[in-house]
């Protein structure tokens, strides 16, 4: 008989909205971040903040050995770690490290037969070229000759990367629940992009569900590449889509970004989910979508600090700043939320919640 899971631990960079889930599901919390912001504090019954990826495993098992946690749940920085002192939740870390490398994600979709962007020839331009490491599209850059590149390098000495050709389409992503050997599509999601800056490609937000003629169809092949993966538990595709043609980008072996607007919009609860999947259980049924949500990351448009306690915000904001918070020009300040029975009126509550936000980091 399973042993029942009843205290977790979450580590990785970012966990606030995995704690927020795991708490909804009646599971006692601590967690592992580079943020510690003021609602994940609130959420949990111990935290600690890191600074650097190379300090989390120690991290952890200098934590597990203070605090008694049944397993835990890796997110983005810790999906590969291994002989840690508690059982993980979720893919293995040999499987999650293939997925790491975008290069062997390349490898894996050509071998499989799924439709995914050609590498580029040398010297064909425009390319997109993404560091074989690392999540959230940050350091991904469109270089048009030979000088785009070398300033890349000179930014990411000794980096590995991979040359794409150019496909159309908007960002879009599904999240699935796998259980090693099968999967379900739990959501269909639009991306938003930063759109500018040298992070123009970095994830700043998602909206659920995606209204798009081949949606269905997108969620169609995320299952089988999600099948395919090895991948157990909640795990994203992520996909450009045209209104004729889906292209597959890459598989995230960990929990999703989209988790608030997917949690927000259908009512399910992907933690749940995420522990019935690793003990063999999928899903009979997916929770129909009772409105759209959306979230955006706000960032800062100059050198600033917040001393202002923002917690009266909630539900309308998360990753809620600990005042006094300074933050750098560019830098990550809070997440907001906007919902409704459609897009349009998603965004249009949306929009108030940033004026609402904006008055404290404008």
């Amino acid at each position: 008989m399973t042993k029942p899971i009843r205290r977790i631990l979450v580590a990785g960079f970012s966990t606030r909205h995995v704690v927020s889930s795991a708490v909804r599901a009646g599971l006692e919390v601590c967690a592992i971040d580079n943020f510690c912001d003021q609602d994940l504090r609130r959420l949990v019954f111990a935290y600690k903040r890191f600074e650097e990826l190379a300090d989390l495993p120690d991290l952890i098992r200098s934590f597990c050995s203070e605090q008694k946690v049944d397993a835990v749940i890796t997110t983005s920085g810790a999906e590969d770690l291994q002989d840690l002192p508690v059982p993980i939740l979720g893919t293995d870390p040999g499987t999650a490290a293939k997925f790491l490398d975008k290069a062997l994600t390349q490898q894996f979709f050509e071998e499989n037969g799924f439709p995914v962007p050609a590498r580029a020839l040398p010297g064909v331009f425009p390319a997109m070229l993404k560091p074989c490491r690392g999540s959230g599209g940050w350091r991904n850059a469109l270089v048009t000759n030979e000088m785009d590149i070398r300033s890349w390098e000179s930014l990411f000495p000794d980096e590995p990367y991979l040359l794409q050709e150019l496909v159309p389409g908007i960002p879009a992503s599904v999240c699935c629940v796998a259980d090693g050997r099968r999967a379900k599509a739990i959501a269909a999601n639009l991306q938003i992009l930063r759109g500018s800056d040298e992070a123009r490609y970095g994830f700043c937000g998602s909206v659920t569900p995606l209204c798009h003629p081949l949606a269905e169809q997108m969620c169609i092949m995320a299952e089988k590449i999600a099948s395919a993966s090895g991948c157990c538990g909640v795990l994203g595709i992520d996909f450009l889509i045209t209104d004729t043609k889906i292209t597959a980008i890459e598989v995230n072996p960990r929990f999703v970004a989209t988790l608030d607007t997917i949690e927000r919009a259908n009512g399910c609860n992907l933690v749940k989910m995420h522990i019935d999947a690793c003990h063999g259980v999928l899903p009979d049924t997916i929770p129909k979508v009772k409105q759209t949500s959306i979230r955006k990351i706000l960032f800062a448009p100059h050198d600033l600090t917040i001393r202002t306690e923002l917690s009266g915000l909630i539900p309308d904001v998360a990753d809620i700043p600990v005042p006094p918070a300074s933050f750098e020009k560019g830098d990550a300040v809070i997440s907001v939320f906007g919902e409704g029975q459609d897009e349009a009126s998603a965004r249009r509550t949306l929009d108030n919640t940033i004026r609402r936000v904006t008055q404290y980091i404008g």
